[in-house]
């Protein structure tokens, strides 16, 4: 049983959905994988991971309203505030989505569907160096 790990780096511009199917697709191919699963894990807690389609750049714009609209900054009864007014909204979206994602690896590729991508949902305004730490197993 092989096991590698590596950690992506996800540099953001702000509020949005970040394509980083590349980096893992590319880790899978080096580590020589036939036959395993891999791993991703967000070492942060004001951005999350998903899997979404990623043919339309619409689906991306509606992901953003969404929930944007869900859990909108200026609710004033929140506590949490001393890092700025995206700060606790951005805890709270990151809380509802996964921090981490599983996805099987057979022929040396992830079985990712044909409209599947793999995303950095950054919740923050601002620019910020995100870090996925990438774990994979496999013969």
């Amino acid at each position: 049983m092989a096991y590698q790990q590596q950690i992506a780096v996800v540099r953001t511009r702000g509020q949005g959905l970040y394509a980083f199917t590349g980096d893992v697709v590319q880790f899978v191919e080096r580590c020589g994988v036939k036959k395993g699963n891999i791993s991703l894990f967000c070492r942060h807690t004001s951005c999350s991971l998903l899997i979404q389609e990623n043919a339309d750049p619409d689906v991306m714009h509606d992901l953003n309203g969404f929930f944007a609209r869900l859990v909108p900054e200026g609710m004033d009864w929140l506590r949490h505030v001393c890092e700025g007014p995206d700060d606790m909204p951005a805890h709270i979206r990151s809380a509802l989505l996964p921090v981490s994602l599983d996805i099987p690896v057979a022929d040396g590729r992830m079985l990712l569907g044909t409209w599947q991508g793999i995303y950095l949902f950054e919740h923050r305004r601002a620019p910020h160096r995100r870090e996925v730490v990438l774990n994979l197993s496999g013969e």
